[in-house]
């Protein structure tokens, strides 16, 4: 049996065959009623077939990849680009759909046909398939020739959209498809092509449109043009751009309208920044940091608008506050105490203000959190009346925590108001000075029974302590520890009374035993206690020892009250008093009249003391004793007696004795704990470096304490000079500016 040899089919006939079924195809393409036979579509692929199996010299496969590019071209040269040059504009852009729609049918009828020559022949030739040839050919011959007016039509339209008018939006998207499948994977031909003119001429649309607006509208008008701009941008890249041109489209947007324009828009008279700010336009500002962060560096102005605002409103504030001092001299001490008062409260509210405008506006970003410290921090340090911010801190804290305080607030407000202080805290530079009035007030609090609650006292502790580290809480937490003890010491000192019964101090005694390191140091001076009271001291000194033999008690007499009765003709009054006030009075006791000498020798007080003594109990409102002369100041050649005339509607009175104004003291302990502080910074960083330059160990040094105090440069000058001395440091022989540790 032999196998019959198939029948050699010649280039001619083959191409025959297969351009019936081409001119077919093309019939479709152009709308005739025709179509595709399941027979036809078979012969075709096997002409292919055939053609390309055929032992040389007919194999075919190279005319027909030929003739398969031949195809396309003929028809693009008839039918496609004929009807293509007869359109403009919109129409163009119609029939360039079109026909790029029935390119790709055709593309892919074709390559069926030709199926087998993409199988084998290209691949073994490494030759562009099929479907690419098809492309290209499209390229090379239309798009190369169009692709300028195509770009031309298409950008006018888009000008037309921004101008307001109606477009077909699906038609672009359609022809900007041509432009991103034409570059076959690469977007060089979208770019190139569409891209770069659609961007520049984007430009220069708003470059137009800024120079008017400028002009014509206020700074939030203008914005909210802006704004609306840019979102009717991104909406065009959603519904016919590419998506790769949204980054660049909306930063020539952002650039023209914004960029170009930014200080005239934030200093715009009578509608910027300032204005903004001035007027809470809360709307407006929220809109201008969403529209400036999205330019470089566009919050840099924005931010620095905002730090200068606050930084001087803050600062009309310090002056109204000096003001209102400076003209209620009557009445000074209350009326400056409450002006101080109120000055805090609208420092707290001022910060609650703009941090809110930090949290809302500029959501929480660091550059206006920097810029709210900053403003802060310069006005946040300028003193008040003579006193500075640390100290108007602490008496503020002062006035919430005792009883009896000018603001009455609910147990959340006082938490509150708390936390806004400790904040407040983060701004000013002299923390430790804050420490030291706050630790004074603190300890008048505890030890006169003026605190209102022990949980404030606490909590603020605890602000205190996550806001400045344990050091800085660590002697304030003792002394409220000291207080809880004392009353122990105290329960304690009544069951040793109680079971002693042959020991009797005579009166009603209560002692506060501190730690020494704990408290403010105050001066223990020998007053001589009146015979009743020595008694007392005696007895609870037997009791302690009973408790602990290795501590030695100094007593404070300036801090002891007494409640003694005045045995007055009129009727009995209880006299509640200092000790010393007690122990001047009790003299009265065993003599009528007394000069101030024999006052003072008794006593052993300093003169200071004695004066104050007097006149709390001659010249102020209660006159217990009297005068000679009946001047308002005390002088050493006055006489005392008891004025047994006294009468009061009360049956108990409190006779306070004018306090020492302990600032000066303050400053000068803060001052010299600073001098440790620097003493100790330098030892340790030189311990650490052996060898350091000078102007290294005092950057190293500021940054060390900077978080308690800001130090003086020649502060630090001054103790390495000191240090020298005492031999922790020498100065190199060879450079003066270069110290060694000496261990």
């Amino acid at each position: 049996m032999t196998i019959q040899e198939r029948k050699v089919i010649d280039l001619n006939e083959g191409w025959a065959t297969m351009q019936k079924g081409i001119s077919t195809l093309k019939d479709i393409l152009e709308g005739k009623p025709v179509q595709f036979q399941t027979e036809e579509y078979m012969t075709l692929y096997t002409t292919i077939y055939n053609m390309c199996t055929q032992k040389p010299p007919n194999d075919f496969s190279q005319q027909l990849y030929d003739k398969y590019k031949e195809a396309f071209e003929d028809y693009i040269n008839a039918n496609v680009l004929p009807s293509l040059r007869e359109k403009h504009d919109e129409f163009m852009l119609r029939e360039l759909v079109k026909r790029w729609e029935d390119h790709k049918v055709m593309v892919r009828w074709l390559s069926r046909f030709f199926f087998y020559l993409d199988r084998y022949f290209i691949s073994r030739r490494s030759l562009p398939g099929l479907n690419d040839v098809g492309l290209l050919c499209f390229r090379d011959l239309v798009y190369l020739e169009f692709s300028g007016k195509v770009k031309d039509a298409v950008i006018s339209l888009i000008d037309q959209e921004r101008e307001g008018d109606q477009i077909d939006r699906a038609l672009l998207k359609n022809v900007l498809g041509i432009f991103v499948e034409i570059g076959m994977g690469s977007m060089d031909c979208y770019e190139n092509d569409f891209e770069e003119a659609m961007l520049i001429d984007t430009a220069a649309y708003y470059s137009r449109n800024a120079s008017n607006w400028i002009l014509e509208d206020s700074c939030p008008d203008y914005m909210l043009k802006a704004e609306e701009c840019l979102k009717k941008e991104k909406d065009r890249v959603s519904h016919y751009l590419h998506s790769s041109s949204e980054i660049k489209l909306l930063e020539k947007v952002q650039h023209e309208l914004l960029s170009v324009y930014v200080s005239q828009l934030l200093e715009k008279e009578h509608s910027g920044c300032h204005v903004l700010l001035r007027d809470d336009k809360v709307e407006d500002l929220s809109r201008m940091f969403r529209l400036f962060s999205k330019i470089p560096q566009g919050l840099d102005p924005v931010s620095n608008t905002f730090k200068q605002h606050v930084t001087a409103e803050g600062s009309a504030l310090v002056k109204q506050a000096e003001d209102a001092a400076s003209n209620k001299k009557a009445d000074k001490r209350d009326v400056v105490g409450l002006q101080e008062q109120m000055f805090v409260r609208k420092i707290i509210e001022l910060h609650d203000k703009y941090m809110t405008y930090v949290n809302d506006c500029f959501l929480n970003h660091s550059l206006f959190h920097k810029a709210l410290k900053e403003a802060f921090e310069v006005f946040c340090n300028k003193g008040v009346a003579g006193s500075s911010s640390a100290e108007l801190l602490a008496s503020f804290c002062d006035n919430i925590l005792k009883k009896g305080g000018s603001e009455k607030l609910s147990d959340e407000a006082i938490e509150e108001t708390l936390e806004k202080v400790v904040k407040l805290l983060a701004y000013i530079s002299d923390k430790d000075l804050f420490a030291e009035f706050y630790r004074k007030k603190l300890a008048r609090r505890l030890l006169f029974d003026k605190s209102a609650n022990d949980d404030h006292e606490r909590s603020i502790l605890t602000k205190l302590k996550q806001q400045c580290g344990g050091q800085f809480t660590s002697k304030m937490e003792g002394m409220v520890t000291d207080l809880t003890l004392a009353r122990e010491h105290q329960t304690g000192f009544e069951e040793y009374l109680n079971s002693n019964s042959h020991v009797n101090p005579g009166i009603d005694l209560t002692v506060t035993v501190l730690t020494t390191g704990f408290w403010p140091s105050y001066k223990s001076f020998d007053l001589n206690l009146p015979e009743e009271m020595v008694k007392c001291v005696e007895v609870f000194k037997a009791f302690y020892e009973t408790k602990t033999k290795h501590r030695k008690l100094t007593w404070i007499y300036s801090l002891g009250t007494c409640n003694i009765i005045g045995k007055f003709d009129s009727k009995p009054i209880e006299l509640i008093v200092t000790t010393y006030q007690a122990s001047a009075l009790l003299l009265f006791n065993t003599s009528d009249r007394l000069s101030y000498p024999e006052i003072k020798t008794q006593l052993n007080l300093t003169d200071d003391d004695v004066a104050r003594v007097l006149h709390s109990l001659s010249c102020a409102k209660y006159k217990i004793l009297i005068k000679e002369p009946s001047t308002k100041a005390i002088s050493q050649s006055d006489y005392f007696e008891f004025n047994s005339k006294f009468t009061d509607k009360m049956r108990r009175i409190k006779i306070p004795l004018p306090p020492i104004d302990e600032k000066k003291k303050v400053i000068e302990d803060v001052d010299k704990d600073r001098r440790y502080a620097i003493d100790a910074s330098i030892v340790r960083i030189m311990k650490s470096r052996k060898v350091l330059g000078h102007t290294q160990l005092v950057t190293e040094c500021v940054e060390q304490l900077n978080r308690m105090f800001k130090p003086d440069f020649k502060a630090i000058k001054k103790r390495i000079e000191d240090l020298i001395t005492r031999d922790y440091l020498e100065r190199d022989k060879e450079n003066p500016n270069l110290f060694k540790y000496l261990a």
